[in-house]
């Protein structure tokens, strides 16, 4: 009886419909759409070549042909690229001085200049390693020109130039892209807000329009019956979104998932009954719809910063390593990074299937103060 008169309280009212489907689907596509290409592409950058050689244009061209780097701009002197850079038309600068191929053949050690705007850090991380990396191969193409004129063999040369080879294999997302290190969390994360919000609101707003009196007498004043009858449509939606989300990553966008897609909803699963099982204790905490709406953002939204896929809990104070175990989504990352980047068996990340269950029995720690909410029926602005 309390499903069905919440699927009618649903279907009555558009926030419920926004909240559950329509914003759920909307962070999915814009998430998709803006990391599409998965790594920032052509990013504008400005040349200042003093030098106008032949090894100096070759030089230009070669950064420029980089994925990342697009070279927008030959300036004619520093102060130019600077006003560029200081007005956000580009994210970085190379500066080539004169008499660079002079100095080059000369064995005179020349010296290339590149500065990054890192207030994007991003952006500016991207252009760092390509202009490193141009100066490096440039250097060593002109190297390995010296040598073979010299009568050295190409092998000879190499191994002159590069002793030791090294040979990198990035694991979990070999290509580096940003949609996986991303969305992966994102998605679920705002998925999780929208079910900590929409489940406060769920619960507070029955005593806002003084109906929560009579859903008690209606149940004998069974809360449980309150607790599971209000909570499922929302749960068998969210759920449905949950899978909307890993069958597009997983399937269609072929995401790593070492442990199966099987494996990867089960996680988001827990993920949505931890959320939910948050928001009914926030409300019972705190029994006023307005303040445990903004309590229920504040943690919610914190739990991005402090969940350790942006920065690395280990390397956190240890009062916010400890913090950081209270979020739903901590755990959730742990469960994605260890099972579907990593592959590893469900039994090494047993204690954060543990703390996801241990999220369902907080709303009966309360319940008993929920009832009495509900019972006294009084609305607190």
């Amino acid at each position: 009886m309390v499903m069905l008169r919440e699927w009618r309280t649903i279907f009555s009212r558009k926030v419920y419909i926004v909240a559950m489907v329509i914003m759920p689907i909307f962070f999915l596509v814009f998430f998709l759409t803006l990391m599409r290409d998965g790594l920032p592409q052509e990013l504008p950058t400005a040349v200042v070549d003093m030098d106008q050689s032949s090894t100096s244009r070759r030089l230009v061209r070669q950064l420029d042909a980089f994925k990342q780097t697009q070279v927008v701009v030959h300036a004619k002197d520093f102060s130019e690229a600077r006003e560029m850079m200081q007005k956000g038309k580009i994210y970085g600068v190379y500066y080539v001085p004169e008499g660079f191929e002079h100095d080059l053949l000369s064995f005179r050690q020349p010296r290339v200049s590149f500065y990054t705007n890192n207030a994007f850090i991003v952006a500016g991380s991207m252009l760092f390693r390509d202009m490193k990396t141009i100066s490096i191969l440039g250097s060593a193409a002109v190297g390995r020109e010296l040598r073979l004129a010299k009568g050295q063999t190409m092998e000879q040369a190499m191994i002159e130039l590069q002793p030791i080879v090294v040979d990198t294999h990035p694991l979990g997302n070999p290509q580096l892209n940003y949609a996986v290190y991303l969305c992966n969390v994102l998605l679920p994360g705002l998925l999780s807000v929208m079910i900590v919000l929409l489940t406060v609101y769920a619960f507070g707003v029955e005593v806002k329009t003084m109906r929560s009196r009579k859903l008690l007498d209606a149940v004998d004043d069974d809360i449980i019956s309150v607790l599971v009858g209000k909570l499922l449509p929302y749960t068998l939606t969210f759920m449905l979104m949950a899978t909307l989300y890993d069958v597009v990553l997983y399937r269609y966008m072929g995401f790593p998932c070492n442990n199966g897609l099987p494996n990867m909803l089960l996680n988001s699963y827990l993920l949505v009954l931890a959320s939910q099982a948050l928001g009914v204790f926030l409300y019972s905490l705190v029994p006023i719809m307005s303040i445990s709406l903004s309590l229920s953002a504040f943690i919610t939204m914190l739990s991005f910063s402090i969940s350790g896929f942006t920065f690395p809990v280990g390397e956190m104070p240890s009062l916010l390593q400890t913090w950081a175990n209270v979020f739903p989504l901590r755990h959730y990352f742990l469960l994605y990074a260890n099972n579907g980047l990593n592959g590893y068996p469900c039994h090494y990340v047993w204690s954060s299937y543990i703390a996801m269950l241990i999220y369902l029995f907080l709303p009966i720690l309360l319940s008993r103060r929920l009832r009495n909410v509900y019972r006294t029926d009084t609305y607190k602005p």
